[in-house]
C-alpha cells in the first residue's frame, strides 16, 4: 500500500503520460495481421499490452522489442498458427474481446482465459456474433463469460448481428479480423454499441493500415474480404485516458497542468474529459505539444452521459466529490464488467472518505464536500487506484492499497504522479 502525502502541487507543472492502451492493443493485431514487417513506435508496455504481444506469439506471430517503447512486428497476412496451450489473458478484458475474434481466422481450435474476475466478465454477444458465420465458438462454462474455445475452419458466413450494449469491443474484434476473411463480412448492430468513440478508433487504425470500412453511422458495417493490411511505421498516441487522473488534479487542488502529446483532434474519446472539467469550472488550453487544464475558484457539479468515455468516469467521480452540489453521471451501466464493478466501487470508496455516493443500474450519483483520508480499496483496478490517487492530494491520510495494480496500464504512474509535486 501507498500513502498520498498531500504537498503543494507546482502552480504550473508539465507531465508525460505512456501510449494510449487502446491503440496499443489495435496497432499491434493490425501489425500481426500485416503482410510484413511493421515498427509501432511510442508503444505501451504493460501488463494488458504484453499479454496481447504473448498471445499474438502463440498465435505464431513475431514481436521483437527494442529500445524507446518500440516494437517490431512480422506480419501473417492472417496465417495464424496453431496453439497447442491456452491463451492466458489476465484481466485484460481488450484483448480477450479482441482476440477472440481475431482467433476466428485460425484452422484450428485456440483456448482463451483468463483470472478470476475475467470469468465473470461477459463475452456472449461476440461469440453468437461469431456462431453466425460458422465459426465454432463456446464458453466453455456454459455461462457467457470465458474461457473461450474459438476454431475458425468453418468460416463461411458473410454477415453477423451483435449486441454492444456491453462492450463495443465485440464489434472492434469483427472489424479487425473481418478483411482478413474470403468474402468480407457485413455487421449489423442490434443494440448500442456503448463507448463509440472506441469503434471510430478501430476504424481510424483500420484505415491507416490500409483497410476500406463501409459505415452507416453504428448501426452497419461493411467490409471487403481478402484486404491486406499494409506494412509499415505506426506511432501510438499518448494516453487521453491517462491524461485524465492530471487533469482531474488541475482541478482538485486549483492548479495547472499540461499533459504533453494529448490534443484535441486525437481520435481517443477520453481527451474530451478536458471539456468535462471545463464545464465544472476549469479553463482549458488546446496547444499543438498538448492540453492544459486549469482549476478554478471552485468546482460545480454537473449532470452528464458518460457512456462515450466509461474510463474517465472514476476520475470525474473523484473531482466531482470536491465540487459543489450533486453530480449525477449518466449511461455507465457497462462499467459494471469492468477490471471491477466500477460503479459499486466508486461508490463505496467515496463513502468511506465521508462523500455521499450512490450508483443505481445506468446511474452514478456523487455529492460534492470535502472528503477526508481513508483506506482505499482497489479492488485490482488500476483506474481506481489512480482515480482515489488524485483524491489523496486533497485528502491527507489518503492510502491506496495494491498500488501495483496500476501496472495494468500506467506502470510508471506513480512516478509522473509524484513529478507534479514541488
Amino acid at each position: 500500500m501507498i500513502e498520498i502525502i498531500p504537498h503543494n502541487m507546482k502552480p504550473r507543472c508539465e507531465v508525460r503520460v505512456p501510449g494510449s492502451k487502446s491503440l496499443t492493443h489495435r496497432i499491434l493485431i493490425a501489425s500481426a495481421l500485416s503482410e510484413g514487417l511493421c515498427s509501432i513506435e511510442n508503444a505501451l508496455l504493460s501488463e494488458d499490452t504484453v499479454l496481447t504481444m504473448k498471445a499474438l506469439g502463440q498465435m505464431g506471430i513475431r514481436i521483437e522489442e527494442k529500445p524507446g517503447n518500440r516494437l517490431m512486428v512480422c506480419g501473417c497476412g492472417g496465417d495464424l498458427q496453431p496453439s497447442i496451450e491456452p491463451i492466458y489473458l489476465g484481466n485484460s478484458g481488450t484483448s480477450i474481446r479482441l482476440l477472440t475474434a481475431v482467433a476466428a481466422l485460425g484452422k484450428d481450435t485456440y483456448t482463451l482465459l483468463g483470472n478470476d474476475r475475467m470469468a465473470q466478465r461477459p463475452i456472449q454477444a461476440l461469440i453468437d456474433a461469431l456462431q453466425q458465420t460458422g465459426v465454432q465458438a463456446r464458453s466453455t462454462e456454459n455461462n457467457g463469460c470465458p474461457p473461450v474455445e474459438v476454431n475458425g475452419k468453418n468460416l463461411s458466413g458473410t454477415t453477423a448481428a451483435v449486441n454492444c450494449r456491453t462492450s463495443s469491443q465485440y464489434l472492434s474484434g469483427l472489424l479487425l479480423m473481418a478483411p482478413c476473411t474470403e468474402k468480407g463480412l457485413q455487421i449489423e448492430v442490434t443494440e448500442g454499441p456503448v463507448s463509440r468513440p472506441y469503434v471510430d478508433m478501430t476504424i481510424d487504425v483500420m484505415s491507416k493500415f490500409g483497410i476500406a470500412v463501409d459505415r452507416q453511422g453504428y448501426e452497419g458495417f461493411q467490409v471487403a474480404g481478402k484486404q491486406a493490411y499494409r506494412a509499415g511505421a505506426y506511432e501510438v498516441e499518448a494516453d487521453g485516458s491517462q491524461a485524465g487522473y492530471f487533469w482531474a488534479a488541475a482541478a482538485v487542488c486549483r492548479k495547472a497542468v499540461k499533459v504533453k502529446g494529448v490534443n484535441q483532434d486525437s481520435c481517443q474519446g477520453d481527451v474530451n474529459f478536458s471539456r468535462v472539467l471545463e464545464s465544472m469550472g476549469c479553463t482549458i488550453k488546446h496547444e499543438p505539444d498538448g492540453t492544459t487544464v486549469s482549476g478554478g475558484d471552485r468546482l460545480q457539479a454537473i449532470e452528464i452521459d458518460m457512456g462515450d468515455m466509461p474510463d474517465v468516469v472514476p476520475t470525474l467521480a473523484v473531482a466531482a466529490a470536491f465540487a459543489e452540489g450533486t453530480t449525477v453521471i449518466k449511461n455507465v451501466s457497462h462499467l459494471k464488467s469492468k477490471e471491477s464493478d466500477r460503479l459499486t466501487s466508486v461508490a463505496k470508496e467515496l463513502e468511506k472518505m465521508g462523500i455521499t455516493a450512490r450508483c443505481s443500474a445506468d446511474e452514478l450519483i456523487v455529492s460534492g464536500g470535502q472528503p477526508r483520508g481513508a483506506e482505499i480499496e482497489t479492488y485490482g483496478d488500476h483506474r481506481i487506484a489512480m482515480s482515489f490517487a488524485v483524491a489523496g492530494l486533497a485528502a491527507p491520510g489518503t492510502i491506496i492499497t495494491d498500488e501495483h495494480c496500476v501496472e495494468k496500464s500506467f506502470p510508471n504512474f506513480w512516478e509522473v504522479f509524484e513529478g507534479m509535486y514541488v
